[in-house]
């Protein structure tokens, strides 16, 4: 598994709220910004918005266009991250997505905050795939069991310093940044 073979989606929905309702929950421009950056950062195939309300789907495309277009030409950085985004309705999408673009279907890999049955480190999860892989991040209250039954792994929980604590919410931004470093990051001292 390489970030060249490694592609991360924001899903939406199916999500859960804070009663575990399932839910589709509302774009952000941050979120968008801010993985968008990431994923660059450590050279991602793409990153795609999965959304099943075609108005969020038309504002994260307005939004993306903007930094591809006039925007780009302010700032080149922003746009260099922003050229990977895809927007999508749902994961079959996401996958289908990855699949047209990399040659074959990828493996989907969920991330939680919760703690599953066989979820797996991240240096492992590179050492054990080979071929596309779909990084799938839950915004809300992270991926219903539908969505995670989807995928093939599950990626550890992040715990700070410690282990695990009875507070484990960070922004999806930030759990994604997270990820890719503990993915692909330099691990020299």
């Amino acid at each position: 598994m390489t970030p060249a073979e490694t592609w991360v989606a924001l899903v939406h929905h199916p999500v859960y709220d804070k009663n575990h309702k399932v839910v589709a929950t509302a774009l952000t421009n941050l979120d968008l910004h801010d993985i968008a950056r990431a994923t660059r950062t450590y050279d991602l195939a793409g990153f795609l918005i999965v959304h099943p309300v075609a108005a969020q789907r038309e504002l994260a495309s307005r939004i993306a266009g903007h930094w591809l277009a006039e925007g780009g030409e302010m700032n080149d950085f922003r746009r260099m991250a922003i050229e990977r985004v895809a927007v999508v309705a749902n994961i079959a999408e996401a996958a289908a997505h990855v699949a047209g673009r990399a040659g074959k279907p990828p493996t989907l890999v969920a991330t939680s905050a919760q703690a599953g049955d066989g979820a797996v480190g991240y240096q492992a999860l590179v050492r054990s795939l080979t071929g596309p892989v779909l990084l799938l991040l839950g915004t809300g209250w992270g991926l219903t069991e539908d969505a995670l039954a989807l995928c093939q792994h599950r990626l550890r929980p992040i715990t700070g310093r410690g282990g695990p604590s009875d507070y484990n919410h960070l922004s999806v931004r930030s759990a994604c940044a997270i990820i890719l470093d503990r993915l692909y990051g330099d691990r020299e001292d």
